[in-house]
């Protein structure tokens, strides 16, 4: 299969040819592999390759009978294991040389037919918004390489935005599916907590605002996946977020008419860029010549109490983490062992009581309920995902010693995405337009009802005809 043809297709297109014996899943994976040779020395989204596996999984005839059989994909180096493979987290420090089994979610991802090739990048824990560590280096956007692919799953969208992969492995803990779908221009749905397997050693999971799922350039690969790998877990402590159908199947149907609020409310109370602004307007324009209900309203919280308690959960729950790490490792980590992020975020959590923890909880559930009383009277919030275009690399530089900027350049950046993981609501990134100085991404998020995927889809599925994306091409493609 030669490698310009098969960008042509998504997921489910490369899947359906191997089903009707078009082309074979080996001659699929060359042509994935012919792309990461070529494209990736410009991007550094692949930081492990696994050929010789993938070849002997591909040839091996025995691929299960699911929606993506014999389609390439990558796993993101974060957390989720692979047997046989190295794990690194994007840390000197947190080395695993080779994970003795799969998690539970690689399982269910090679249920679904796909041949797993290799890792993306991420950054160091996956704290930033931008994927650059001292251990795998920085990642660069597709679109244009001197600017950020996000993060912190900005190795998948970079690889996926390129043509690479159709979709690939992605997770998001405060934005990190959102984000860098939305620099990278492509399909990021955060799913409800607890639809995606968590495992059964799911540490990385313990205060629920982290979910995985996958970037994608369509939104049906992103459907047909999560109803593929989305099911109970018979070892949950959590039940399961309700679901009435096929995900796939919502693509497809009208989504009727939707009462939808917006807003370009920042935490800060800052202004985003005007360039995204006029995005936003634009796509409230057409979503009301779509037919659905707009009205312009914030979710009424204040921020600065809601950030403040999920700091306080959040760097005790990393400090707890780490103290894993190093009683697996057995030292603390050396200076040069971890970046000033990773530094900053232990010692800090480490100051932090129990009962400052519990409080900042606690809070957060007074918190939560505020922001889901907004949608007891609509369906979809909608904002940008981010307040200004991906911006270049040195804005939002991982190893800087001026951590106080770094905060303020990520806060006037990513503004929009991290109440919905507290909440643990349904939230969807479309790369509805393109800036028109740069001709970078823009993207709109789109937010539901707790459970309610089944909306989103429907809702992105509309847009993915009346403001298509796919044939936008970034330099780095051929």
């Amino acid at each position: 299969m030669a490698a310009l043809e098969y960008v042509d297709y998504d997921g489910l297109g490369l899947a359906e040819l191997v089903k009707t014996k078009a082309v074979t899943p080996g001659e699929i994976l060359e042509a994935c592999i012919e792309r990461i040779e070529r494209n990736n020395p410009f991007l550094n989204a692949v930081v492990h390759k696994a050929y010789d596996e993938a070849r002997e999984t591909a040839r091996s005839g025995a691929l299960p009978d699911g929606p993506f059989e014999g389609v390439p994909f990558l796993i993101k180096d974060l957390g989720t294991k692979v047997k046989g493979w190295p794990r690194t987290s994007g840390s000197n420090f947190a080395q695993v040389a080779s994970d003795a089994e799969d998690s539970t979610l690689t399982t269910r991802f090679r249920q679904s037919g796909v041949v797993l090739v290799g890792k993306t990048n991420t950054p160091e824990f996956g704290i930033p918004g931008v994927t650059n560590s001292a251990r795998l280096g920085k990642c660069s956007n597709p679109w244009n390489t001197d600017h950020i692919s996000g993060g912190s799953s900005g190795g998948a969208a970079s690889a996926v935005a390129s043509g690479i992969v159709p979709l690939a492995h992605a997770s998001d803990g405060l934005g990190s599916i959102r984000i860098p779908a939305a620099c990278c221009g492509l399909v990021g749905m955060k799913t409800t907590r607890d639809r995606n397997p968590n495992g059964e050693n799911d540490t990385d999971r313990a205060i629920g605002f982290s979910v995985d799922h996958v970037v994608s350039r369509t939104v049906r690969d992103s459907a047909a996946m999560l109803d593929s790998i989305g099911y109970p877990e018979p070892t949950s402590p959590y039940a399961y977020p309700a679901k009435a159908g096929s995900y796939l199947d919502d693509v497809s149907k009208s989504p009727g008419k939707l009462r939808i609020h917006w807003s370009a409310e920042t935490p800060n109370g800052k202004p985003i860029d005007e360039d995204v602004l006029g995005r936003l307007h634009a796509t409230v324009e057409t979503l009301k010549a779509l037919g659905h209900d707009m009205r312009e309203q914030g979710l009424g919280v204040d921020y600065r109490t809601l950030y403040r308690s999920q700091a306080l959960v959040s760097a005790s729950n990393f400090a707890a983490g780490m103290r894993r790490w190093v009683e697996q490792i057995g030292h603390e980590p050396a200076d040069d062992e971890i970046g000033p992020l990773a530094r900053r975020a232990y010692e800090g959590g480490k100051r932090i009581t129990g009962e400052q923890a519990m409080w900042g909880w606690q809070q957060l559930r007074i918190m939560n309920r505020q922001i889901l009383a907004n949608f007891v009277d609509i369906d979809v919030f909608l904002t940008p995902v981010m307040g200004t275009t991906p911006p270049r690399h040195e804005l939002l530089d991982t190893q800087t010693d001026d951590i106080k900027a770094f905060d303020k350049a990520q806060a006037k950046t990513f503004p929009f995405t991290p109440p919905f993981n507290f909440t643990g609501q349904p939230s969807l990134a479309l790369p509805l337009w393109q800036s028109e100085v740069d001709g970078l991404p823009i993207s709109m998020q789109f937010t539901g009802k707790y459970a309610d995927e089944g909306t989103l889809f429907r809702l992105a599925g509309q847009l993915e005809k009346e403001l298509p994306w796919v044939g936008r091409k970034p330099k780095v493609w051929n």
